[in-house]
């Protein structure tokens, strides 16, 4: 259930409707990417997880939760 970008045939160019959809699949995409940043700088995704195995996803839930309480503050300007 994927959907992968157009790929440029040899020798041809992507018409403008593919290189439309590619733009929206990249937008899409890219806030996937960044969750998954986002966790990896908690390290949970980093490294190998050596603790109890049980304990992962409540882990896991947490920063995620973490993450998306972030996302709802209202962004501050600094000057």
């Amino acid at each position: 259930n994927s959907q992968i970008p157009k790929k440029k045939p040899r020798g041809g160019k992507l018409t403008c409707e593919d290189k439309k959809s590619n733009q929206e699949l990249a937008k899409i995409r890219v806030l996937g990417e960044h969750v998954n940043r986002k966790l990896k700088v908690f390290k949970i995704l980093s490294f190998t997880y050596r603790n109890r195995r049980k304990r992962f996803s409540l882990r896991f839930n947490l920063i995620a939760a973490l993450y998306n309480y972030e996302l709802r503050l209202p962004q501050t300007e600094f000057a």
